[in-house]
């Protein structure tokens, strides 16, 4: 008999299957508290090791209760999300995606599930509170602004955090979007994808923390991967105006 991956606890109305993915890539031993924080929600947790050459490997191949799935290289955050989605949409029908640093309390998931409306496929993003705070890199505070202006002008829907890695990815639709992606881009190139194919984004609250100094592994680049994202926009905004106006949308049921 399958598991019941349903959240009895969450007060959603929403119907449906849901698992965890957690992408990992050198995250040390924030990805095991993070993993241990997520498998209380009872819910089926994927774990993605994208390639990791510190502890995280040893750490999480000792926590009980998961799924592992290894990338023999790193070959970035969106590719780690879609072998995720691969195999969680063999047992779910959504997916909740969390970054391994420690950014986000995994508790919040259940608001992201009872903000999904009855008989809707949406697709939620987590929108970071007390992203003002001293403790939070400039690169998060600055790169949420541009993504937020250019996922617009790309024709995707009006955000206010298009970067938050916090999300509930309607599970088999998110994959069929044609992502080209599969770096740090990959999460706001396909909010614009999912929109031109009228799937609906929503927005809801949820916490954030940050660790102070160089305690918080992040692997974000801020000249490389702000150099990626333009590159991701140029493409989006070229499509947009030469060829999407003239293609047919692919409608999703909401």
């Amino acid at each position: 008999m399958p598991p019941d991956n349903t959240n009895k606890d969450s007060g959603s109305k929403t119907t449906g299957a849901f698992a965890v993915v957690i992408p990992v890539y050198n995250h040390g031993s924030m990805a095991e508290t993070v993993i241990r924080k997520a498998l209380k929600l009872n819910l089926p947790v994927i774990v993605v090791n994208d390639g990791s050459t510190d502890s995280s490997s040893e750490r999480i191949n000792n926590i009980d209760g998961i799924e592992i799935l290894c990338h023999r290289q790193n070959r970035g955050k969106g590719a780690a999300i879609m072998t995720g989605f691969d195999r969680a949409s063999e047992i779910a029908d959504w997916a909740i995606t969390l970054d391994a640093d420690g950014q986000h309390h995994p508790q919040d998931a259940l608001n992201l599930i009872r903000a999904i409306p009855e008989n809707s496929r949406p697709l939620v993003v987590g929108r970071r509170q007390g992203m003002s705070g001293q403790d939070v890199p400039w690169t998060s505070r600055f790169g949420r602004q541009f993504s937020n202006f250019w996922v617009r002008i790309s024709g995707g829907p009006a955000m206010t955090d298009s970067q938050s890695g916090f999300r509930i990815y309607p599970l088999p639709e998110s994959m069929t979007l044609d992502v080209k992606a599969r770096r740090f881009q990959f999460e706001v190139e396909i909010l614009v994808r999912a929109a031109w194919a009228n799937i609906t984004v929503i927005e809801v609250p949820v916490h954030v923390s940050y660790a102070k100094g160089g305690e918080r592994r992040s692997h974000f680049r801020p000249f490389v991967d702000f150099m990626r994202n333009t590159h991701t926009f140029y493409q989006l905004i070229t499509r947009r105006l030469l060829i999407h106006p003239f293609t047919r949308r692919r409608k999703f049921p909401n």
